[in-house]
């Protein structure tokens, strides 16, 4: 495997430093996470296509990008990969009248499909998606529980608009995924949040899918006001700062959720995934040190399996969440997960709106909210 990276920083486009790829006309894969503005304009697609004739182009906008052990904000990290001996295969869904979430990880996921498929990253619209019936589609026929994971384009702290796209100027809507097939890719992954639980635990009484009405009777709006205090008049971007874990019923492996809109007039609150009735949530709140030592653990839980190799290339993606609670502190979360991979690694990444990957190996791939989410990559 080779790898090439570039940035887009300031209005000029710059090598980072890295393997390097000799011939880009055998690249198959260029990962472009940055500013949503940026990405979609032509000169920047023009750019990377010219650089990378033959390789799928799969674009995603972010809260911030990751390279080479710093966060990087209003660029493009574009991360170039030419493979020895893995094929790829990269397909794309429209959400739309003719396509809702469930259907866009189920047909994405059939049309990848394949006795040697060992993998598949994808990168979805992050306001205009159910995360978690994008993941019930993909996992509806995933009977051997293959890899899957990516996460949600991210837009800053606005939650207005996120883009997405393969081979073209990104836009609203899309989830793009990609099959990855062989015996010679050796895959890792992990995932940590590392925040702390208060209060009462209580009991999901109305919800929607991903809208969330009431919490022991009452309105869950109501009750989420009254522990954001003065935070109240900055909803929704302030709720990144308070998540709720959530406990599905006769299941003690609880995820988190963070809100993605607030609807006044309905007195309800969207999250980037399902609410089920009958589920079990408290709220939680951030730690400075376990948020960064969670990063750590999630490093070394994705090379569990890698034993004395070192990866190719690990890609990290964290919640906008963690960025905003950790603030002028949010390089150190980054920096520990240098201390497990080394300097000699390529990294890129990006901040989501929401995360997706298996708890532990050989499960079903979950959606996650304000984790670290790391993925290692190595062709053996």
């Amino acid at each position: 495997m080779e790898i090439q990276q570039h940035s887009f920083i300031n209005g000029t486009w710059s090598d980072i430093a890295s393997s390097g790829i000799k011939n880009k006309n055998k690249a198959n894969l260029v990962l472009v996470f940055g500013n949503a503005a940026l990405l979609t304009q032509q000169a920047n697609f023009d750019f990377l296509r010219n650089q990378y004739a033959n390789a799928d182009l799969v674009f995603a906008s972010t809260a911030g990008e990751i390279a080479q052990g710093r966060v990087i904000d209003n660029s493009i990290i574009a991360t170039a990969i030419a493979f020895d001996k893995t094929p790829i295969r990269s397909v794309s869904m429209a959400l739309g009248n003719n396509c809702n979430s469930y259907e866009a990880g189920q047909r994405l996921f059939e049309q990848l499909q394949s006795d040697d498929l060992c993998y598949i990253f994808v990168v979805s619209d992050g306001i205009n998606i159910n995360g978690s019936e994008l993941v019930s589609g993909l996992n509806s026929a995933n009977y051997t529980n293959i890899p899957v994971t990516g996460g949600l384009a991210g837009d800053e702290d606005k939650f207005k608009s996120t883009v997405t796209g393969l081979n073209c100027i990104p836009g609203e809507g899309n989830v793009v995924a990609v099959g990855f097939y062989g015996t010679d890719l050796l895959i890792g992954h992990g995932s940590i949040g590392g925040w702390d639980e208060f209060g009462y635990e209580r009991t999901i009484t109305k919800s929607h899918k991903n809208v969330l009405y009431q919490i022991d009777g009452k309105s869950a709006l109501s009750l989420y006001k009254e522990y954001l205090g003065d935070y109240v008049k900055e909803l929704p971007g302030s709720a990144l700062l308070f998540p709720l874990s959530i406990k599905d019923a006769g299941n003690d492996m609880s995820l988190v959720r963070t809100i993605l809109a607030v609807n006044e007039e309905e007195d309800s609150m969207t999250f980037a995934g399902n609410m089920p009735e009958g589920s079990k949530v408290r709220l939680m709140k951030g730690n400075f040190g376990k948020l960064i030592q969670a990063a750590a653990d999630a490093s070394d839980i994705s090379v569990a399996k890698f034993k004395d190799v070192e990866p190719d290339l690990v890609i990290l993606i964290s919640c906008v969440g963690r960025k905003i609670v950790l603030q002028n502190r949010i390089d150190e979360e980054v920096e520990a997960t240098g201390d497990v991979f080394g300097p000699n690694v390529n990294v890129a990444g990006f901040y989501s709106y929401g995360e997706i990957t298996p708890l532990k190996p050989d499960t079903k791939c979950e959606l996650h909210n304000q984790t670290m989410t790391i993925t290692t990559f190595k062709e053996l």
